[in-house]
């Protein structure tokens, strides 16, 4: 393959990653408290971009590795008493079926035996002693719950615990699992306090996708896309000729 022809091909399997990660982010712009997703462009030079008779070696623009964007979402009022939103940098920590999982989404209920949990039914961590097992935030009865900004869930006068809200000093360490859940997947790496967090009560965290700008990125995808395409066409077509020539001259 030439280079016009490869370095184009490269270009179109970068752009087609990017318009994966583009609609899953669009998708998920209602998701509450999902983080939108960027991608880091290189150049890579492989055996297939080796130089051959005496030609400048190739490079080829690819997708380094995607990005997860930490911004904090828009935080609107639902009038939900266990609908939670933290502000500032933080998660939530529930138990999740094969480990702890951490997330934005602080939309809660209380399972029938009067649990805190998240929709999907996986406890919310409450804070413990050091070196001990997460506590569960349970209810006494079926009053109303009050929660403080530093995350105190109180009924009838009465503590149940405290929400645990973590954070890690490089969040590169975690990676997403569904839509609005991440995983640590490094057992050395232990959440710390989510320092400065506080929560607020009958609200919940948006997603931070930005429709707007995410449609004028797709239309700016997708104008890209079709240029590579005709680069590839292009070079198609000039090797034909190429072809043809040097057939028409050995004739």
């Amino acid at each position: 393959m030439d280079q016009i022809a490869a370095t184009a091909a490269s270009g179109l399997r970068a752009r087609m990653e990017a318009l994966d990660i583009l609609s899953n982010n669009l998708a998920n712009s209602n998701t509450g408290g999902f983080k939108l997703d960027r991608e880091f462009y290189s150049l890579y030079q492989g055996e297939q971009a080796l130089p051959a008779n005496g030609q400048q070696p190739t490079t080829l623009p690819v997708i380094q590795k995607g990005w997860t964007d930490f911004q904090q979402g828009l935080v609107t009022p639902t009038g939900n008493s266990l609908d939670l939103a933290l502000e500032g940098k933080g998660f939530f920590a529930v138990d999740g079926p094969s480990g702890p999982l951490y997330t934005r989404n602080g939309a809660f209920k209380l399972s029938p035996n009067g649990l805190l949990t998240n929709m999907d039914g996986y406890p919310v961590h409450g804070v413990a002693p050091p070196n001990q097992p997460a506590k569960k935030i349970q209810a006494v009865s079926q009053n109303p719950i009050q929660i403080s900004p530093d995350g105190t869930v109180q009924q009838d006068g009465q503590s149940l615990g405290q929400i645990q809200m973590v954070n890690f000093a490089d969040t590169n360490v975690l990676s997403k699992v569904g839509n609005s859940y991440y995983r640590v997947a490094d057992p050395k790496v232990k959440p710390t306090p989510a320092v400065g967090a506080t929560v607020s009560q009958g609200r919940i965290e948006n997603s931070n996708v930005a429709p707007a700008e995410s449609a004028v990125r797709l239309v700016d995808l997708m104008r890209q896309y079709e240029m590579l395409q005709k680069a590839v066409s292009v070079a198609a077509e000039m090797n034909k000729q190429a072809i043809d020539q040097v057939a028409h001259v050995g004739a």
